[in-house]
């Protein structure tokens, strides 16, 4: 089930938060709760990907990209991830999740988060690719930018690792082949 009382408690703390640049990263802290936990009594790598969900909307409410998706009836929608799961995190365990708008082309903002223990070790790293949507599908993040007042912000250069991960993504069949045995 979706973490809905802890969605509304952490947009209504990232509200209270200085604002942020397009770019800028945003930390939040979180608790591994008992519900997050799967068989091994550790974070749920389902849940795990449920709490990045949070941290970027608390990213998405700081740098001011909330008020535009409602100004526009505009959506997020994920289109395409990576993920590297490295360290576990137990119950009750306390870690910070970074995220981060890392770059943009013309269909998709690709963005970086990643969960921190602490002592210091990254437990997990995961790379979006990301969309904004209205009834027509897509809207170019150029023209988000122009609705969030930045017109002439140009993308970032897109950093090789994730260069590779497009290349490697677009060679991957669509749609999928059928299972040969059904």
């Amino acid at each position: 089930m979706f973490p809905i009382v802890r969605l509304i408690k952490d947009l209504l703390k990232a509200r209270r938060m200085a604002p942020l640049g397009l770019t800028e990263t945003h930390v939040s802290s979180h608790i591994c709760w008992p519900w997050d936990l799967d068989f091994w009594l550790e974070l749920n790598n389902g849940r795990a990907m449920t709490l990045y969900d949070l941290g970027r909307t608390m990213l998405a409410q700081r740098v001011g990209l909330i008020t535009t998706l409602r100004q526009n009836r505009w959506g997020m929608t994920v289109a395409g991830t990576t993920v590297r799961f490295r360290q576990r995190i137990r119950g009750f365990e306390r870690f910070e999740m970074r995220s981060r708008a890392v770059a943009w082309d013309d269909k998709f903002i690709y963005l970086e988060q990643s969960m921190w223990k602490k002592d210091g070790t990254c437990a997990s790293h995961v790379m979006l690719r990301t969309a904004l949507t209205d009834k027509n599908g897509i809207v170019p993040p150029a023209r988000v930018l122009k609705a969030m007042g930045h017109p002439d912000l140009p993308s970032l250069e897109m950093p090789d690792w994730i260069d590779a991960w497009r290349a490697a993504d677009a060679q991957r069949p669509w749609p999928p082949m059928q299972d040969p045995l059904a």
